[in-house]
Order: C-alpha cells, then sequence, then structure tokens
C-alpha cells in the first residue's frame, strides 16, 4: 500500500479496508476487537490514547492499586491485637507507590497489544470521526489523516468525568478523578466534591494514607441508591479514618488561599455557608459520554438530550452497520457491562443470533468496608409489586471472619416469597467485591435460595455468608436463630 503522507504538512494515506473497525480501546472495545477476530472478522481498532482506556490507565486499575495499598498501611496499625507489635513506625513512600502503580497499568497495557498481535487485530493510534457511511477519519500524529473503510464500525469511546461551574480542573488545586490517582504528594487536606463510589474510594484512600479529608455530598445519604444499613457501615468507618462527611452541602466555589492551597466554598441546605482550607478539591459527581466530535450526525447517529448513543438491544444504533457499546451507551458504566456487550456486538456482526440481556450486573464499590450489589434489593422488588422474604447473616457471626479482624458488614439476599427464587443479594463487607459473584451466577441461572442452601460451602470461608443467608430467607438457617415469618 502506498504512503502518500507529507509528515511536515499532514496528508492523506491510501485508504485501508476492513471487516470491522472498533473506535476506542477500552474494556469494551478491545474485548470486541479481539472477539471479531477470534470470529475471522479483518479488524481494526483506533486509540486516540494507550490501549485498555480509562479503566486500565486511568480508572479501575491504578484506582485500586492506590486503595490496596491504604488499606494494607491502615491494617498495620492495628495488628497489636493479633499481637504483632513493632509495625507503628510504618511510613507511605507515595512516590514509590505510584511507581508500583503504575508497573500494574504497564503490564497489563501490553497485554492487550499482545492479546491484538496473537488475535490478528491491527491497532491504529488517533482520533477517528465518522465521515459517510462505512468511513472512519483517523487524525494520527503530526495531523496526518488516514480514511478506514469497514463494512460494520463499532464505538466504544467510553466517557470522562462531569466538570462542575466553578471548579475547573487545573490538576493542582482542582482534580479530577485522573488527576487524583497521579499525585506526587499526600495532600494534608482534602475536599471530596460528591459522595458517590469514586468520591469515597479515592477519598478514603487519602484519608487512610494521612489526609484530612471532607465529604460535601448534595444528597441526604452518601452512596445514593444503596441501601441505607449498608452505607451506614461505610459512613461509620469512614469517620472513624478521620473524615469529616457534610450531607446536604453543595459546592459553591473556591479561591486560593494565602498559603498556596485552596479554599472551598459550601453551603448547607439553609444556604449558610462554609469555607474549608483544602490543599486540593477531588471533584467526583459523575461521568458524562464522550459522544462529540464523532461525525455522530454525519453518520445518522441518533443520540439522546445527555448525550448517550441510542442502541437497541443488539447495539444497533440507527445507523445501519453502525453499532455501539459501554459508557457512551449508558448506564450502568461499567467496564465488564461493557466487555459484555462488546463480546454481544462481535457476534452480532459475526451472524449469530444473540441480544444483550443479562439478568443482573453487578456493582462493586471498593470502599473500606467494601460494597457488593446484583439483581434487585427488596425496595426495587417491592416496586415491581413482587412479594419478597430476605435473609440476612453478620460477618461477625463467621469464624473466617473473625481470624482476618474483618467482621463489620453482612450479607442480604432478597428472594421472591412465593418461589424462593433468588432476586438480588448485598453485601458490605471484606471481600464483597469477589463474594457477589457467587450471588450473580444464582441470580443469572435463575437458582432458588434452597439451591445455595444445598450447595456445600467450604469451611470456613467468608462465602459461607451467603449460604446462611440464603438459608435464613427460607427460614432454615442453623448459625442464626430464625425469625418467625
Amino acid at each position: 500500500m502506498a504512503d502518500t503522507r507529507n509528515p511536515a504538512a499532514g496528508g492523506t494515506e491510501a485508504t485501508r479496508k476492513y471487516d470491522v473497525v472498533v473506535i476506542g480501546g477500552g474494556p469494551g472495545g478491545y474485548v470486541c476487537a479481539i472477539r471479531l477476530a477470534q470470529l475471522g472478522k479483518k479488524t481494526a481498532c483506533i486509540e486516540a490514547g494507550e490501549l485498555g482506556g480509562v479503566c486500565l490507565n486511568v480508572g479501575c486499575i491504578p484506582s485500586k492499586a492506590l486503595i490496596t495499598a491504604s488499606k494494607r498501611f491502615d491494617q498495620l496499625k492495628h495488628l497489636g491485637t493479633m499481637g504483632i507489635s513493632g509495625v507503628g513506625g510504618a511510613t507511605v513512600d507515595i512516590g514509590a507507590m505510584q511507581t508500583w502503580k503504575q508497573g500494574i497499568v504497564k503490564k497489563l497495557t501490553q497485554g492487550v497489544g499482545g492479546l491484538f498481535k496473537g488475535n490478528g487485530v491491527e491497532s491504529i493510534r488517533g482520533r477517528a470521526r465518522l465521515v459517510g457511511p462505512n468511513r472512519v477519519e483517523v487524525t494520527g500524529h503530526a495531523n496526518t489523516k488516514t480514511i478506514i473503510e469497514a463494512q460494520h464500525i463499532v464505538i466504544a469511546t467510553g466517557s470522562r468525568p462531569v466538570q462542575i461551574p466553578g471548579f475547573d480542573f487545573d490538576g493542582q488545586h482542582v482534580l479530577s478523578s485522573t488527576g487524583a490517582l497521579a499525585l506526587d504528594r499526600i495532600p494534608k487536606k482534602l475536599v471530596v466534591v460528591g459522595g458517590g463510589y469514586i468520591g469515597l474510594e479515592l477519598g478514603g484512600t487519602y484519608a487512610r494514607l494521612g489526609s484530612q479529608v471532607t465529604v460535601v455530598e448534595a444528597t441526604p445519604q452518601l452512596l445514593p441508591g444503596f441501601d441505607l444499613d449498608i452505607v451506614k457501615l461505610v459512613e461509620k468507618k469512614l469517620k472513624s479514618q478521620g473524615a469529616t462527611v457534610l450531607l446536604e452541602h453543595q459546592a459553591k466555589g473556591w479561591k486560593k488561599s494565602s498559603t498556596g492551597g485552596a479554599i472551598c466554598r459550601v453551603t448547607d441546605r439553609t444556604g449558610a455557608e462554609k469555607q474549608i482550607e483544602a490543599d486540593a478539591i477531588l471533584v467526583t459527581v459523575g461521568r458524562r459520554p464522550n459522544s462529540e466530535d464523532l461525525g455522530l450526525e454525519t453518520a445518522g447517529v441518533r443520540v439522546d438530550g445527555r448525550g448517550f448513543i441510542e442502541v437497541d438491544s443488539r447495539r444497533r444504533t440507527s445507523a445501519a452497520g453502525i453499532y455501539a457499546i459501554g459508557d457512551v451507551v449508558g448506564n450502568p458504566m461499567l467496564a465488564h457491562k461493557a466487555s459484555s456487550e462488546g463480546e454481544v456486538v462481535a457476534e452480532v456482526i459475526a451472524g449469530h443470533d444473540v441480544v444483550f440481556a443479562p439478568r443482573c450486573i453487578p456493582a462493586v464499590v471498593f470502599t473500606d468496608p467494601e460494597i457488593g450489589a446484583v439483581g434487585l434489593s427488596e425496595s426495587e422488588a417491592w416496586a415491581q409489586g413482587r412479594k419478597t422474604a430476605t435473609g440476612k447473616y453478620p460477618f461477625a457471626g463467621l469464624g473466617r471472619a473473625l481470624t482476618t479482624g474483618e467482621t463489620d458488614g453482612f450479607v442480604r439476599v432478597v428472594i421472591d416469597a412465593k418461589t424462593t427464587e433468588i432476586l438480588g443479594a448485598q453485601i458490605v463487607g471484606p471481600e464483597a467485591s469477589d463474594l457477589i459473584a457467587e450471588a450473580g451466577l444464582a441470580i443469572e441461572m435463575g437458582a432458588l435460595a434452597m439451591d445455595v442452601s444445598l450447595t456445600i460451602h467450604a469451611h470456613p470461608t467468608l462465602a459461607e455468608a451467603f449460604m446462611e443467608a440464603s438459608k435464613a430467607a427460607i427460614g432454615q438457617a442453623i448459625h442464626l436463630v430464625n425469625r418467625p415469618g
């Protein structure tokens, strides 16, 4: 193929042709591209940044690395109860921690590149824009242009942090989640605007590392959408680590302080104003889809009023041959949901009769303690007109939890009162992010509470709590007094 580019002035390379081109190399896009190649499609994946997208580079993976490191550091303070002494003088080298974190990111992103090579996916670096039916223009290094022609196009461009008025991200005083993950210092005082999962994960991380954290949340509770008994456990632990929580408060603006830091202005529900000193302000009030500047209107791809691309159950857009997956199509904006959609789209393009219709999608929050939820909560089931029963088992009743010293929290199972089918589960406590997978499998398979109850769980393990809660839901608990029902 002849190369007609003029590197000095830009230029256009001869058109490349593929069966499918995937725009975006995050957990939705790269998974889709790999599966397409496995299904025999000549596939290219266009990514403006690093392979792996937000999740691998500045989201899921680096945040969990810092969260884990901070939890390990915090645990050192409590080892005396196990008879282990002499660890109280531990210190944090944030530079070394960041180097360790980046090593993990590099290993995983290089792994994606290796999978592309192994499966025959071509990786193209640059920004993509739809310029006509089945045509994509890629702007690369030195403003070079490449035209891609493909029978099918998959949009997997993800999302970015929402920026609120008066709090433009500057990387020093006002941080997005991306900025918070790259700090070369531990702020002495940190204001977190937004008490959702990102704010509490990162706010909790820096609280454990020694920051004086203030969380500002506009609603009456942290983690809106989660049951209050779950949220209260997380809030209690956060406060025990020195954090201050301001509910029903709104951030109004900020200014530089005389010491070079920041002063954040907040108001309560009465309008009374407070001024909070901080070294940095972390804004985590949600994410918005990356659907602008893609040429969607040129291709006839419809978006809704919030910028999300409209898709059907096969993730087909309003334009023939164009699909969309991941954060750009709407909630839940989760990496594992995007990956699953990516596989479905690959199968659809390959001619298979499949749809994206999971019975449930798990949500996990890496706070302290962790949260895992899947399926329906009791209130959500009631809203659907379903009669329910619940079973709840505390980690404090588990031998394994006692031996780890992490006994806060519980497992709750929600079942249909008539059929005993498992409708949902919520876990708050140690390893909730892993334990919730069993509940998800049970719901996806249409399991009854008795199915879980009769499944022998290894002892002593944390997973026994799901079995015990399932037994309790049908009045057959052994290690818990059954409630009359």
